[in-house]
């Protein structure tokens, strides 16, 4: 008969498994039971797991380690299949806090650790050799130096800069005399993606402050 306690637990793991899909194994063991522990799975596939497959030693080790209840995040390892893991181990515990079983969740990231070393790939680059191609929208090269050394202060693409940092930017623009230069407005705004009617309130407020 399963506790109550962890039965509830069963529509938990089943909604993690549904939201993050088939590279998402949960299961719920039964520690009353450590033979056949397992009392729910979802996306066994993942790790080849079934109902009737024994705990793990991992997992044991766990249990014997974490008796005061601390629960296990985002470790690695890999499946019996080869595959790349992500997992976490959650402890459920009875009215007298008695560990009586826990959630665990495996997550495949394989797919996405090769991904992301494509991703690296593509995007590695040689920085000493930094080479402008084609016009810099017929802005000196003082201008364009300026500007894209305090854009990349803030170490991301401008797409992710919030309004704040683009105001801190034109800030710190106005400041050095950017502003001074012929078509420094028009190249500002380019740069930062917004209109130059945007960059002229930035400014307004700027100098209000001041």
């Amino acid at each position: 008969m399963i506790h109550p306690i962890l039965e509830k637990f069963i529509p938990v793991a089943k909604g993690v498994a549904e939201t993050f899909g088939s590279n998402c194994e949960v299961v719920i063991h039964d520690f009353s039971n450590l033979d056949s522990s397992i009392i729910a799975i979802f996306n066994g596939h993942v790790t080849g797991r079934t109902n009737e497959t024994q705990m793990t030693d991992s997992i044991l080790e766990k249990i014997n380690k974490h008796q005061e209840g601390h629960d296990v995040y985002n470790y690695t390892g890999k499946s019996t299949l080869g595959r790349e893991l992500k997992s976490t181990t959650t402890f459920i515990r009875d009215l007298d806090q008695t560990i009586i079983g826990c959630m665990c969740i495996n997550f495949d990231i394989t797919d996405m650790l090769s991904a992301r070393n494509v991703m690296n790939e593509l995007c590695k680059v040689d920085e000493n050799e930094l080479e402008v191609i084609g016009e810099v929208n017929k802005v000196n090269d003082v201008l364009y130096d300026i500007v894209e050394s305090t854009i990349h202060k803030f170490g991301r693409p401008v797409i992710y800069l919030t309004k704040d940092e683009k105001v801190s930017i034109v800030k710190d623009l106005e400041e050095k005399g950017v502003f001074l230069i012929k078509g420094a407005i028009d190249y500002v705004a380019n740069a930062l993606q917004v209109s130059r009617y945007t960059i002229y309130n930035y400014l307004d407020g700027i100098r209000e402050t001041k």
